[in-house]
């Protein structure tokens, strides 16, 4: 087994297993499979700031666990959302908690994890693999509805390091972003 970053040539691997997701089960809230374009634009979005990796085992993509914003306003800036899938039959290996490694060295204070609730498919899913260290901080109570029934979304958190005085590292410039929060209340 091999975690490295991801590349463009890993997007057809990575939508398939997203994609087994969004058919298959509550794990990912899309209704509709999406485009592998749709996933590498995301990428390319986000790799500059967040990281994407694949793990692959025998030479083919088995799974990925990314990186991205948590939400978008300005004081959120530390966070980041995380999720790993992984390939049907490369479950239960052990491998989606060797795969949260890489992020342990990010410059982020935490990072969250949300993951729906109250599908079969989930019971062995329902806590973080203890590597992983992500820790429960809440639920969201039927947050969605999909394959018939309301969805609850469990959140967990790793949190990595903060500091009473602030960030000690300078994020990339959002002044060219337009942000949301101006004239609104904070979610």
């Amino acid at each position: 087994m091999e975690i490295r970053p991801a590349r463009d040539d890993d997007f057809s691997a990575i939508t398939a297993i997203t994609n087994h997701y969004i058919v298959t089960s509550a794990v990912h809230f899309a209704y509709e499979p999406l485009a592998e374009a749709a996933l590498r634009a995301q990428w390319h979005g986000y790799r500059e700031r967040f990281p994407w990796f694949v793990i692959e085992d025998a030479g083919q993509v088995v799974g990925f666990a990314k990186a991205g914003t948590w939400r978008d306003r300005a004081a959120y800036a530390w966070t980041a959302e995380t999720g790993v899938y992984l390939a049907d039959g490369a479950r239960g290996r052990g491998l989606g908690g060797a795969s949260t490694s890489p992020c342990s060295t990010s410059s982020w204070p935490a990072a969250s994890a949300p993951r729906s609730r109250d599908h079969a498919a989930q019971r062995s899913e329902r806590r973080a693999p203890p590597r992983a260290r992500f820790e429960p901080v809440g639920t969201f109570r039927d947050a969605g509805w999909k394959l018939g029934a309301w969805r609850d979304v469990g959140f967990w958190q790793k949190r990595f390091a903060t500091d009473a005085a602030g960030p000690t590292v300078a994020l990339p410039d959002r002044s060219s972003r337009h942000d949301e929060s101006v004239g609104q209340d904070a979610k």
